[in-house]
């Protein structure tokens, strides 16, 4: 085994008196703020790095050494989590940038230390990339973070570190590293809890993103300096004299709030930073720990609220509720001297560290923390479920979703059984329902909050109790997906219709089987491929899933391979009399009664019209007109299942559609009903239906189990109006549950 400090001697080498002081300064930053410190191993490991990297220069001139070290430095007084990652975060890039190897590292320091060094080799070069949104890099970045929690808090430093510095890489290089740490690395610091690292990165961001608006913050920060820490002062004055005659030991001070948040709060409001009021807040850190340290927080806020005028809407309880990633302060809002808003923040020394430094915390305050720690294990649970989306989703909306989880605020949502569960602010009974259970997704039919029903998109609120019911017939709606705010309904729904769309595929292609079979035909696949080309389909996959979604018709598809058939043959097609048949079609398809569409703001009575039994458009709903491949228009909904797919892969078909004002046309719908089993329901049903609202009904069908039945209304209505109305007076009977619109996927359709 070679030693670090025998490669150094062999050498000749000497380190600079200079490095040899930031050294003792880290060990002695080690010693204030570790548990336990080996000095011996951190020496080594800086030792290695200092030869390793003798020879290397950063961007600004300096010697390279000094990134390892600053990365240390950062690691140990803003994370503190342990030693071997303080060697880690010094030998950092030693394999990834040097000629020593991961096999050196770890005959040198020890398997832990190696699998660390190994994870970061492993995600640096996934950032290096031009495209830093693919999913594949931030999957590696989870991964990394899934075998070794110490890789993430290392990068977090490298990240910090490089950041400080960007002012010595050229502009472009700015804005890429910048917006990745904003996107990325930010974000995921918050959902660690690492606070201080969090508002570091985005005020670094700032300056480089948005410079004007960094230089107009700062600059009106240090105008207003004076004029703050005065009123700082004239609020925090009496509070102290007060409290210290209660006999706390405590720690108060004003600070201001990061600059990205003032920044966010002047786009938010539209206001110039001089019209920004809340720009600070009062942090009072109580000594003490445990059921008294929580006692004391709850005793000072009573003092607080004693003196100054409190804002009951803008109160906070994260002691008795934590955040996610383990955060506890009591925040409450008050009135100050002038009538001011000022923010309280009230914590105890224990939660002040886990608000600075996160879970790292954990490490300082608890004992065998590696292999009992529930905020360390909820946060590689957390990790670990993110790595379980289906491989098939897009990167693009993979990241976002990630990022938007990331940096959600938080509300606190109980189960019908009085189970306490969180979820990001905006979040939906349908989100709910997902975090329950993948499978009470799938099927979540409708919603009670707080024992009354509600709509599936209604945002929720903290303290709400959510009841999900749920219906084995059910199964997830397109639409959820513009409501849902979590990544994982989100990805569960997109997972779903993807195999939606595999299904359709499959039927289309065993639907130009069977048809096949039947007229004894032999179709080659490259015969496909060029009938697919023929017929404007980007590929065969494509032209499948529209035959298997019936967005158009097998026979056209026949009509199209026999012309490709008569091609290979020598002979051509007919085009007069393809004319005739097509003349012919449109003809028949003017007596099906079709109501008249405005294309194009003008009214048109002559084109074949088909309304989609995917979506089953009425008058009033938003529409667009999808052009078949006969020429014929088949009318859908914006909201419809298909609609992502056609408007985003057949831009060229799609046509502007509104409804003419023509009346005494009636559209075929359906509603799902669901309530309570009682007596006499279905006639109550029947009756508004039919006699007060005068609509034809043309089936019923009604399951019951467990004294709650669940149905289909399928019914002839004028218009959108009219279905609501239908929708509004049913709700009102006794003992209904849920009504809502439902997409019939039966075999008729259209006005008549």
């Amino acid at each position: 085994m070679i030693e670090a400090s025998t490669i150094l001697k062999e050498n000749g080498f000497r380190i600079e008196q200079e490095y040899e002081d930031r050294l003792e300064s880290l060990l002695q930053s080690c010693r204030n703020n570790l548990k336990t410190v080996d000095e011996e191993l951190i020496k080594k490991a800086f030792r290695l790095s200092y030869w390793a990297h003798r020879n290397d220069r950063r961007a600004s001139g300096e010697l390279y050494i000094g990134h390892p070290m600053e990365v240390a430095k950062i690691y140990v007084e803003q994370i503190g989590f342990d030693d071997v990652g303080v060697a880690a975060a010094l030998l950092h890039d030693v394999v990834e940038d040097t000629d020593i190897s991961l096999e050196f590292i770890r005959e040198t320091f020890g398997d832990s230390l190696a699998s660390v060094i190994d994870g970061l080799t492993k995600i640096s070069s996934a950032f290096e990339s031009r495209d830093t949104s693919k999913a594949e890099n931030v999957r590696k970045l989870l991964l990394s973070m899934a075998s070794d929690i110490r890789v993430i808090f290392i990068k977090f430093a490298d990240r910090v570190h490089n950041m400080r510095t960007l002012g010595s890489l050229p502009p472009h290089k700015q804005i890429k590293i910048a917006s990745e740490t904003l996107t990325l690395f930010a974000p995921l610091a918050h959902r660690f809890g690492f606070f201080a690292i969090k508002s570091e990165l985005e005020d670094l961001c700032l300056e480089y993103i948005h410079p004007e608006e960094f230089k107009e913050i700062t600059s009106g920060l240090r105008d207003s300096k004076k004029e703050r820490e005065a009123y700082i002062r004239q609020f925090i004055e009496p509070l102290k004299l007060r409290l210290k005659s209660e006999g706390f030991a405590f720690e108060m001070y004003g600070r201001s709030k990061n600059l990205f948040s003032i920044y966010r709060k002047m786009k938010r409001q539209d206001k110039p930073l001089k019209e920004i009021y809340d720009i600070f807040a009062i942090r009072i850190v109580l000594e003490g720990e445990g059921t008294k340290g929580k006692e004391d927080c709850w005793r000072v806020y009573s003092i607080i609220t004693d003196l100054y005028k409190p804002l009951t809407e803008r109160f906070r309880d994260f002691v008795s509720v934590p955040k996610s990633n383990g955060y506890q302060s009591l925040h409450t809002t008050v009135l100050g001297p002038s009538s001011q808003r000022v923010e309280v923040q009230i914590r105890t020394t224990e939660m002040h560290a886990i608000a600075e430094k996160g879970v790292a915390a954990h490490w300082k305050y608890k004992e065998h923390v590696q292999s009992d720690d529930k905020e360390m294990d909820r946060l590689l649970n957390w990790v670990r479920e993110l790595l379980e989306n289906p491989e098939s989703e897009k990167a693009s909306d993979f990241v976002r979703d990630f990022s938007l989880n990331l940096y959600d605020e938080e509300i606190y949502i109980f189960s019908p059984k009085g189970d306490l569960h969180s979820l990001p602010r905006g979040a939906c009974p349908v989100d709910f329902a997902y975090l329950v259970h993948t499978e009470i997704g799938f099927h979540c039919i409708g919603a009670k909050v707080n024992g009354k029903m509600v709509p599936l998109s209604y945002q929720l609120k903290s303290g709400d109790q959510v009841e999900i019911i749920t219906s084995k017939k059910q199964s997830p709606n397109p639409d959820w997906v513009k409501f849902v705010v979590t990544q994982k309904a989100r990805s569960r729904i997109r997972h779903w219709i993807n195999e939606k769309t595999r299904k359709a595929t499959e039927l289309g292609k065993e639907v130009l089987d069977k048809r096949k079979a039947k007229l004894g035909m032999e179709i080659s696949e490259a015969d496909l491929s060029r009938i697919a080309t023929k017929m404007r389909f980007p590929n065969t996959q494509q032209m499948f899933f529209e035959l298997g979604s019936g967005l158009f018709d097998v026979n056209d598809l026949l009509k199209a391979a026999r012309g490709v058939l008569k091609e290979d043959e020598g002979e051509r097609d007919n085009s007069d009399s393809l004319r005739i048949q097509y003349e012919s079609f449109l003809n028949s398809a003017q007596s099906s009664g079709s109501p008249g569409l405005l294309i194009g703001g003008e009214l048109h009575t002559n084109l074949a019209t088909d309304y989609a039994t995917c979506c089953n458009p009425i008058p009033g709903d938003s529409v667009f007109g999808f052009t078949s491949k006969t020429g014929a228009i088949k009318v859908h909904r914006v909201s419809c299942p298909n609609a992502p797919s056609l408007i985003l892969n057949m831009a060229d078909r799609i046509i502007q559609v509104e409804w003419s004002r023509q009346k005494d046309i009636h559209f075929v719908s359906a509603l799902r009903v669901m309530g309570e089993d009682r007596v006499g329901i279905l006639n109550d049903i029947t009756q508004v239906i039919s006699k007060t609202l005068k609509t034809n009904i043309r089936s019923i069908t009604i399951s019951s189990d467990d004294g709650v039945f669940e149905g289909n209304v399928v019914l002839f209505v004028n218009d959108l109006e009219h279905l609501r109305r239908l929708i509004d007076r049913i709700k009102k009977i006794d003992g209904i549950h849920g009504v809502y619109r439902y997409e019939e996927k039966g075999d008729e359709t259209g006005a008549r």
